[in-house]
């Protein structure tokens, strides 16, 4: 989430955001979210999801990790300008289309010949490709997912106490929106349980399981003397890793 993929908290913006509410707006952008979720049910990270998926019993030539941390690496990597100048789902597919050129999946030569044939005939079939097997474990994958909970926790903090969040080096991926760092808050809730990501971030502190907490945060701490009067709190969903007891972050 770096500057341009989480605009909330920024000031100086020229007027109200303006948010799409169809989730799709063109029928293309089916076929980038079906592409995304079917590599998704085919990755190799699924082999320590919970529920057990046996992988083995899959036959598919696709043999390595896809899940939300690489879409999102894919476009946390853009330059600032490009991000904005592409729609959400050319952002998907610009991704997704680096890694299977990036593993092997796809040669340039294969890509080039196929976007020649599609613009010379825009209605040209598609290549046939039925594999029920896979369709049934891509169905599966959509209703039951990958659940992030990974058993009980032991968390730092609880219900009241007052947090920093931390400033961690930037990473290829974070999931610590920008406009937080540094603030100050209360804990709000604590998430029951212990709670993964798809991948390890680093020196952004994501990896091994850890407690997830609902931070509280009110707006003259973020927004400072524009806050608007009457605002109400703000609510973020942290990782025990972007959190230090509210005393001990300011002196680091």
């Amino acid at each position: 989430m770096k500057l341009q993929h989480h605009l909330g908290g920024l000031e100086g913006l020229d007027s109200p955001i303006q948010f799409e509410k169809r989730v799709f707006v063109q029928e293309w952008e089916t076929r980038i979210f079906g592409l995304h979720t079917a590599m998704m049910a085919l990755s190799d990270s699924l082999r320590d999801a919970v529920p057990d998926y046996d992988m083995d019993a899959v036959p598919s030539t696709f043999s390595t990790t896809w899940t939300w941390a690489d879409l999102r690496k894919g476009a946390e990597a853009m330059n600032p300008f490009a991000y904005f100048q592409y729609r959400y789902y050319e952002k998907w597919l610009g991704g997704i289309t680096a890694y299977l050129l990036e593993h092997g999946y796809l040669t340039q030569e294969e890509l080039d010949a196929a976007a020649r044939r599609f613009h010379e005939d825009p209605a040209a079939p598609l290549p046939p490709a039925e594999n029920p097997p896979v369709d049934d474990q891509v169905v599966r994958y959509l209703r039951e997912g990958d659940s992030p909970r990974r058993g009980p926790a032991d968390p730092a903090f609880a219900v009241g106490d007052g947090v920093t969040v931390r400033n961690p080096p930037a990473a290829a991926h974070t999931r610590l929106p920008g406009y937080l760092r540094g603030r100050t808050g209360a804990v709000e809730r604590v998430l029951e349980g212990s709670y993964t990501y798809f991948c390890s971030t680093g020196a952004d502190g994501l990896g091994e399981p850890m407690g997830v907490y609902v931070v509280r945060f009110e707006p003259v701490e973020i927004w400072g003397a524009t806050a608007e009067p009457g605002a109400g709190a703000l609510y973020a969903e942290l990782y025990e890793a972007y959190l230090a007891p509210i005393d001990q972050e300011g002196h680091q």
